[in-house]
């Protein structure tokens, strides 16, 4: 079995992206990683081209920034990463620069790619999602956050990225065929220094909307208010190994006192139904569950 790793990246120094972890953190299982690296404002292709010399294949792009609809330059820019797997790969295994993957989940996700490396009925593998908010310590608990997602796909280059690149589908529009495994995503993007995140908030909303929705709805300031937020809860795990000297490196304070949330009375009665049932009211799912 051959799997290939992939990603994009533009500007990672610039806006703090912790793209050499999320890479590391899959490279042991991946036999080569394609990562296409967007012509960028800072260094970003000589930290890309340090981190593996042997594994890691470089396709440098232009992003085309009049995409500005629904961060579609997004999925355009990771179809040229997928596009590049080299045909003999079996599976893909895509990952964005702000996700990374805890190394007590590597052997289930092989052993996963093994078990249904032949069942042609299988497009991806589900991963489960937590996504920390403010600092290392908090992870969202509300609904504003998705669950779940595919992050390994057949190398079937009938599979594109789809809408903002969060997800896949194949030919003629169809949601993939996965099957759900026991593995987290760890994703970090709620997780900088607040003036970098407040860059990148000014910055990536420009791949979604035009200048007129900007300039009603993203605040001009020199940092992000991290206090505008519905719900957490606190992290007593570990983070994956990859990310510890990015964490001691936490240079800004945020905390947040769990009692108290802004959820509305809806919201509170969906998480009661889903911590009895499992079941998730009114979740959207880019993918059929088999």
């Amino acid at each position: 079995m051959k799997v290939a790793g992939f990603t994009f990246i533009r500007n990672a120094l610039k806006y703090d992206y912790p793209i050499v972890e999320a890479i590391k953190s899959i490279l042991p299982i991946c036999d080569e990683f394609v990562v296409a690296v967007g012509k960028s404002d800072d260094d970003t292709l000589e930290l890309i081209k340090n981190i593996d010399k042997e594994k890691i294949r470089i396709v440098e792009t232009v992003w085309d920034d009049t995409l500005r609809e629904g961060g579609k330059v997004l999925a355009v820019e990771t179809d040229k990463a997928f596009n590049a797997v080299s045909e003999d790969s079996d599976w893909a295994f895509y990952i964005q620069g702000d996700e990374v993957v805890h190394e007590k989940y590597l052997d289930t996700i092989y052993s996963e790619m093994k078990k249904y490396k032949d069942d042609i009925e299988v497009d991806g593998l589900l991963f489960k999602y937590k996504h920390f908010y403010g600092s290392y310590d908090y992870v969202g608990n509300s609904y504003r956050w998705y669950r779940r997602e595919i992050r390994v796909v057949r190398n079937n280059k009938k599979i594109y990225s789809y809408r903002d690149a969060q997800g896949f589908r194949k030919d003629n529009n169809l949601k993939l065929n996965a099957k759900l495994i026991d593995a987290y995503v760890y994703h970090y993007g709620w997780v900088k220094d607040p003036r970098a995140m407040q860059g990148k908030q000014e910055t990536f909303n420009k791949l979604w909307h035009d200048d007129d929705w900007l300039k009603k709805n993203v605040v001009k300031s020199n940092k992000f208010d991290y206090s505008n937020i519905d719900s957490l809860k606190r992290f007593t795990q570990t983070h994956p190994a990859v990310m510890s000297s990015r964490i001691k490196l936490k240079n800004w304070h945020f905390d947040y006192d769990i009692s108290y949330n802004k959820l509305s009375a809806k919201d509170f009665f969906k998480k009661i139904i889903e911590k009895v049932t499992g079941y998730r009211i009114g979740e959207y799912k880019n993918y059929k569950l088999i």
